[in-house]
């Protein structure tokens, strides 16, 4: 056979039979089309799932550190205001050493004793302020029922202390600028 009949006999076995690319031999030719379209389907659905998976891991990620954020802030706020309450009971002491000092400097007998009770008043003063306890500066100021408790109104002496604090009947105090205490004020109307 000539090369030429042999071209000629392939053709006519082609244009005969049709040819089947994805022929196996126990298979109908159109099964194998659908199988990668299945492979795809089923690594499009991994990746989907990984890509959720990635996601919840990301928000937990994000969670925690918001967590860790928000504890040590709660953390340092309660180191900040761990003595709040002994602080709080301190306060009434300083009141009345406030009231003593004031009948101290009326009085002009002992001036040993007075110098000696004074410095105990101060190193107390001295004490709770560098614990951050600070003095609430209220006379003159205005009256804000955020910072104060009024306790009267009375006619203002002057046009400028309307709606102004007059008096200050008992001080207020903040620990590490938070208000522990609110002043007990009059007010002038």
């Amino acid at each position: 056979m000539s090369k030429k009949e042999f071209t000629d006999k392939e053709q006519n076995a082609e244009n005969e039979m049709p040819i089947d690319i994805n022929a196996d031999e126990n298979q109908h030719g159109t099964t194998h089309l659908n199988e990668p379209v299945a492979e795809q389907s089923l690594v499009e659905k991994l990746q989907t799932e990984l890509a959720e998976e990635k996601d919840k891991y990301l928000r937990q990620v994000a969670e925690f550190d918001n967590f860790k954020r928000r504890n040590a802030k709660e953390r340092m706020e309660m180191i900040q205001t761990a003595g709040r309450d002994v602080i709080t009971d301190l306060l009434e002491v300083l009141d009345d050493c406030d009231r003593a000092q004031q009948q101290l400097e009326k009085n002009n007998e002992s001036e040993a004793m007075k110098e000696g009770v004074l410095l105990v008043f101060n190193k107390l003063r001295n004490i709770l302020q560098s614990k951050g306890v600070k003095v609430m500066q209220t006379i003159g100021e205005e009256f804000n029922a955020d910072l104060h408790d009024a306790i009267s109104e009375i006619p203002a002496p002057t046009e400028e202390l309307k709606g102004k604090i007059v008096d200050e009947v008992l001080k207020g105090y903040y620990l590490n600028d938070k208000i522990i205490r609110h002043a007990k004020v009059v007010v002038g109307k």
